[in-house]
């Protein structure tokens, strides 16, 4: 499918502790979005995101706000193509 990109995200800010990866998984769910989700050491979330090119669109956007506790102060993303991602989960 032509129209499917890949979008790796990493946000900062305040984003661990306040469902921020809950939240990712259910919303790109809901969107159909394949990937994952996880915290990293340095206090980041990271995030990779497939489908089709305006869900992902759009799922970077909400990355900006995120969950309602969430404090994000930036959003890097990198566009690449899918590597066949299935389904969405939260990494642990």
């Amino acid at each position: 499918m032509a129209d499917r990109t890949r979008a790796h995200v990493f946000v900062s800010g305040t984003v661990q502790g306040v469902y921020y990866r809950a939240n990712t998984r259910d919303t790109a769910q809901g969107k159909g979005l394949d990937g994952w989700v996880q915290n990293l050491s340095d206090g980041r979330v990271e995030a990779v995101f497939e489908g089709p090119e305006s869900e992902v669109e759009e799922m970077v956007e909400w990355c900006h706000t995120g969950s309602p506790a969430a404090d994000v102060d930036d959003v890097t993303v990198t566009y690449a193509s899918p590597e066949g991602e299935d389904g969405f989960r939260i990494r642990r």
